[in-house]
């Protein structure tokens, strides 16, 4: 009797040691449990249904706690536009005690919180992307040669089927190695094998259920348990990123560069010892991060386009069709060549929209006290912005739920881009991949349409468009047949 009395007075004094006091005017949201939050509000494996789901009962924004930590949740349009574009600046932190803050060390340009270094490498980054006419190739001829790669490696499939879980991720890392070191590996090669594992391994294990657990309960995060793989993956990341640059180095000539990693080091070098944000520690990170936003979305993207023409042939004839008109007598696509392509570019958008690649973004912080559609956000908060929720919007788009490419033409056949098209987020923290992103998307997709039919293999079964859940989504590996078309 004793014991039970003393057992239940410890767990009455660690409930209220460990309560949580919703602040004045916060959000609406469950109630959260002490030590564990909303933890069991949510399905850990993938919370996009759980977070759809809440957004019906208590509205647009919404919050939810992981452990102690507040979090809110962005739903539709408006709240994720209010916060991100037009509060911006008080919206634009980065949460620095999560799982994916630990392992970056709140370094790099994608998780570095929004201060004066992450200031100057972005601007430094879209300038410099955005110039990269530099040397003997433009960014477009970078893409389509490695294009003609990919044309070689899928003509050895010819009237066979293939697995192309990691095709697109090799060409697209080929691509931004191109863009920063000047180099591309082979798709057998290890070194390319290693980096795409590492960053495909921490991408699903960034928002997966270690990671929400890591979030909510603090004590576990000095346990051998699986989130320990995303600290080893970057470890790997980091030594093969030094090794790369150390190697780039022996050949450097100052003042002629021969790609972004040269821009960097000039850039170093010119501003000496100014107590600027530049060194190689970060630009260390910078490559990392640049990699891993250069290849993901576009890669993933690209899966899902395929699967998706390949169980749609007739989308994918009417692409086809449209390539052969505009195209006819020219060698090679040019990224000039979309704008008498509608069809094509409303397909390659509705592939964006319905890959939602980076569901609930990269989550954001606030960086003081403000607030958001009538409620009071504290300085620190979590902010999850649910571009899921954007991409599906009824009102915003003219078939929510279904892949169709009229979402993006009007009622003249022209392309036309919604409001609600974001998947690369808004705001100053929107993707820094984006115009890359699209470049490939769009070069690759009509290179290989142009010479190529796909079709879903006969005995492969019903298709699954289920994603795998992660800090990015993929379609689950599937297999592809590959027929070359008559010329």
């Amino acid at each position: 009797m004793l014991g039970s009395l003393l057992l239940l007075w410890i767990v009455i004094c660690l409930f209220f040691f460990f309560r949580i006091q919703r602040p004045k005017n916060f959000p609406p949201g469950p109630w959260p449990v002490p030590i564990f939050g909303n933890l069991f509000y949510l399905n850990i494996t993938n919370p996009l249904q759980d977070f759809e789901r809440l957004a019906g009962r208590y509205g647009k924004v919404y919050s939810l706690y992981f452990g102690r930590t507040p979090a809110v949740v962005l739903t539709g349009l408006k709240a994720v536009k209010e916060a991100l574009v037009t509060n911006s600046a008080e919206y634009s932190g980065r949460p620095q005690n999560i799982l994916v803050s630990h392992v970056t060390e709140g370094e790099g340009i994608i998780l570095a919180d929004y201060g004066l270094r992450w200031k100057e490498h972005r601007r430094f980054a879209l300038m410099t992307l955005k110039n990269f006419g530099m040397g003997k190739q433009s960014m477009e001829d970078r893409i389509l040669g490695e294009t003609e790669h990919l044309i070689e490696r899928l003509e050895k499939s010819v009237g066979c089927s293939l697995n192309p879980q990691t095709l697109f991720h090799e060409a697209a890392s080929n691509i931004i190695y191109l863009v920063l070191f000047g180099v591309r590996y082979d798709y057998n090669d290890d070194t390319l094998k290693k980096y795409i594992q590492a960053y495909t391994e921490n991408a699903k294990l960034a928002n997966g259920p270690w990671a929400m657990i890591y979030d909510t309960l603090p004590i576990v995060r000095f346990l051998p348990l699986p989130f320990k793989k995303a600290f080893e993956n970057y470890s790997a990341l980091e030594e093969m990123a030094t090794n790369m640059l150390k190697n780039h180095k022996t050949s450097r000539v100052p003042g002629e560069p021969r790609d972004l990693v040269d821009c960097y080091l000039d850039e170093l070098e010119k501003r000496g010892d100014d107590g600027s944000s530049f060194d190689e520690r970060h630009l260390v990170r910078f490559i990392i991060d640049l990699h891993f936003a250069g290849v993901d979305t576009s890669s993933n993207t690209l899966l899902t386009a395929f699967l998706y023409l390949m169980t749609h042939p007739d989308i994918q004839e009417r692409c086809q069709q449209e390539i052969d008109d505009v195209l006819e007598g020219k060698d090679h696509v040019s990224f000039e060549d979309r704008v008498n392509m509608p069809y094509i570019q409303a397909v390659i958008h509705e592939c964006q929209r319905v890959a939602n690649t980076v569901p609930l973004s990269v989550f954001h912080s606030t960086s003081k006290d403000t607030h958001l559609m009538g409620y009071n956000i504290p300085k620190g908060t979590v902010i999850i912005p649910n571009l899921s929720s954007v991409l599906k919007e009824e009102g915003q788009w003219k078939f929510p739920y279904e892949f169709n490419p009229a979402n993006f033409l009007n009622q003249q056949g022209q392309f036309q881009k919604p409001e609600a098209f974001i998947p690369f987020s808004v705001g100053p923290r929107m993707c820094l991949g984006e115009g890359l992103a699209r470049m490939e998307l769009f070069l690759i997709l009509v290179t290989l349409l142009r010479r190529f039919q796909f079709f879903w293999p006969e005995d492969a079964g019903e298709p699954d468009f289920t994603p795998v859940y992660g800090a990015t989504l993929t379609p689950k590996p599937y297999r592809m047949e590959v027929r070359l078309r008559a010329s």
